[in-house]
């Protein structure tokens, strides 16, 4: 276990590295629609993690409705292949252009005791960007948090359903809201006329709740969606907790922003209640 700043990875590139730019993009993306619409008090959700050009809108579509919490428990897909397949740290900060993060010892501690599959790897974290491009949105919308970042790199459904019941077990004990975030993109690299048509069979199983059909769908029709494992395991952490009801807050696809719909990735924005 360590105490180090995990610096970030992706600055620059995904995001500004400009904190006075950083902070201005995310105010932008994350301002509600509607003025007068009623925060969220959500048990979890599921936002994009693509550079923010093509997907901070529908990232800040999320933050920007929900009553945010002090504490987080973020899962991501694996990009690199580096380090354990079910990653956490459980101690040290994080850093973006906007500050630095504690890591929510307390959290973690409890989570790997509910879940001993998880293994202290600071490896799996060190280049992925999947979980950072999240925290400049908290940063801006719910300063003072804390959080657990975990990184997933498998995709055996009993590992991620074993996770989901661990946190939503360490949710139940932490006696305060918790928030469970699940950062995902959708179908990769495939026609934007298609890509629709995967994405909405998948959306459609988060909706209703559903990790087992999420799966099998994900499986059956070869969607392509890089963080159905994070999905997976937040909704069933969250109906653990009593999630009733699943809402899509924006969808869109890169080509949206580009222009090309000959392939594209999709997003969606998801608040489970």
């Amino acid at each position: 276990m360590s105490t180090h700043v995990r610096i970030p990875a992706v600055a620059g590139q995904f995001y500004p590295s400009k904190p006075q730019l950083l902070a201005r993009e995310v105010e932008q993306y994350s301002r509600p629609l509607a003025a007068d619409a009623e925060p969220i008090r959500a048990l979890g959700c599921m936002v994009p993690h693509a550079g923010y050009m093509y997907s901070g809108h529908v990232a800040g579509a999320v933050f920007g409705r929900l009553e945010l919490p002090r504490r987080f428990i973020i899962m991501c897909p694996n990009h690199t292949g580096m380090g354990e397949p079910l990653a956490i740290m459980s101690a040290g900060k994080w850093a973006t252009p906007l500050g630095e993060v504690p890591i929510d010892v307390e959290l973690a501690s409890t989570l790997k005791q509910h879940c001993p599959l998880l293994s202290d790897d600071e490896a799996a974290h060190a280049r992925e960007h999947a979980l950072e491009v999240q925290l400049p949105f908290l940063q801006e919308l719910a300063p003072g948090f804390s959080f657990v970042p975990i990184t997933l790199g498998t995709s055996r459904y009993d590992a991620l359903v074993a996770l989901g019941q661990a946190i939503g077990a360490t949710v139940a004990q932490a006696g305060e809201p918790v928030l469970i975030i699940a950062s995902s993109d959708m179908n990769h690299y495939e026609s934007d006329q298609v890509t629709r048509i995967k994405d909405k069979r998948a959306v459609d199983r988060i909706l209703a709740l559903d990790p087992r059909g999420l799966y099998d769908t994900i499986m059956e029709h070869h969607i392509s969606m890089c963080g159905f494992g994070p999905a997976v395991a937040m909704l069933t952490a969250a109906k653990m907790r009593g999630a009733t009801r699943a809402e899509l807050i924006k969808y869109a696809t890169s080509g949206d922003i580009s222009g090309d719909r000959d392939m594209v990735v999709g997003y969606a924005g998801v608040v489970v209640s």
